[in-house]
C-alpha cells in the first residue's frame, strides 16, 4: 500500500458561491470515477483557490456529500504568481492504493486544462 497524490483542476466564469461548488463537486466526482476510489481510500485532500474567488469554500461542497463527512479537508489561498489562471480552483488529494504512479489519472476541467495540456485527456479507462 502506498500514498500517492492526484492532482486536479478547474476553472469558474463567475466568483459565486453555486458555481465555485459546483466545479468542485464535478472536479472530485471525475477524480472518484477516474481513480476508482472511494472515500475511504482518502488520507485528505487540500484544496486551493486563487485570490480573486472568495465567495464559497470550496470544502463545502465535499462536506455535503455522502461518506466524505470525515475526510479531512483543507482550503488555501494559491499562490498569487503574475500571470497564473484565473478563477481556478486546485486540488490535491491524497489517497492510500496500491495503485502504481502512472496509474494515477490527474484531472484537468474547463480552463484548466492549459495548465497540464499532457495530463488534461479523459482517461480511457
Amino acid at each position: 500500500m502506498f500514498t500517492r497524490g492526484i492532482r486536479g483542476a478547474t476553472t469558474v466564469t463567475h466568483n459565486n458561491e453555486e458555481q465555485i461548488l459546483k466545479e468542485t463537486a464535478v472536479l472530485l466526482q471525475e477524480i472518484v470515477d477516474r481513480n476508482e476510489i472511494t472515500p475511504e481510500d482518502i488520507c485528505s485532500v487540500w484544496i486551493t483557490m486563487t485570490g480573486d474567488l472568495d465567495a464559497a469554500f470550496p470544502a463545502k461542497a465535499i462536506r455535503q456529500l455522502d461518506g466524505w463527512e470525515l475526510v479531512p479537508l483543507m482550503c488555501a489561498l494559491e499562490v498569487p504568481v503574475a500571470g497564473a489562471l484565473p478563477q481556478c480552483i486546485r486540488f490535491m488529494v491524497h489517497i492510500n492504493t496500491g495503485k502504481s504512479q502512472n496509474e494515477i489519472h490527474h484531472v484537468y476541467l474547463n480552463g484548466a486544462q492549459s495548465l497540464r495540456p499532457d495530463l488534461a485527456a479523459p482517461s480511457n479507462s
